[in-house]
């Protein structure tokens, strides 16, 4: 008996094939995977995510500043606040010249972060003197404490501190007050006489 060929296979149903079925999955696909090759957009970062508001004291003046995490201090007063007297020299700690006080004691702002200062007073070499030279400022002058002059703000600020702390130092607690700060001129001499005198004008009010 002859087969019967044509009955031996169903008449797909209309609208679907195994073609048609492959073809839609290919699609599918096709269009997660261009969907995920699109970069996702960018998260928008919550206010201060890159960096903090902070409030603090410059030279008995009020500031408001947004500062970056691994901002400086010195960043900071050069850059933000325009006080170009703080000079960067090392930019690690070691030379001084970059020294300033904050609540009073010298540090070197090239190593402070601007984060960490919230709420503090920070005084630079323009916050000494006024409409005359400071007691400090004074004896250097006096005793020609300074040759190129790059280092001497920072020099001006360690002995403010030192005096600060100690207004009647002896010789040697001066060196010692002033040793992290560095003369290139090799002005050491003079720097230390210049502390002295100034330790002697303040002792009188500014004139001696």
């Amino acid at each position: 008996m002859e087969k019967n060929t044509k009955g031996s296979h169903s008449t797909p149903s209309a609208g679907f094939s195994r073609r048609g079925f492959l073809g839609t999955v290919g699609d599918g696909v096709i269009g997660i995977a261009a969907v995920a090759s699109v970069p996702a957009a960018p998260t928008p970062l919550a206010c201060g995510a890159e960096g903090l508001m902070i409030s603090i004291m410059v030279n008995e003046q009020s500031h408001c500043l947004h500062v970056a995490p691994r901002q400086t201090l010195l960043e900071v007063l050069r850059d933000t606040l325009g006080l170009t007297g703080t000079k960067p020299g090392c930019k690690r700690g070691e030379c001084g010249a970059c020294t300033v006080l904050i609540d009073g004691v010298p540090r070197y702002s090239c190593l402070t972060l601007a984060v960490e200062l919230e709420g503090r007073s920070i005084t630079t070499i323009e916050g000494l003197g006024g409409e005359k030279p400071s007691p400090v400022q004074q004896g250097f002058v006096e005793q020609d404490g300074m040759q190129c002059g790059y280092c001497t703000p920072g020099q001006v600020m360690a002995a403010e501190g030192l005096l600060r702390r100690n207004p009647d130092p002896s010789l040697e607690e001066i060196r010692i007050g002033m040793s992290g700060n560095l003369c290139r001129c090799g002005c050491y001499d003079h720097i230390f006489k210049s502390v002295r005198r100034a330790s002697l004008l303040r002792k009188a009010g500014g004139v001696a």
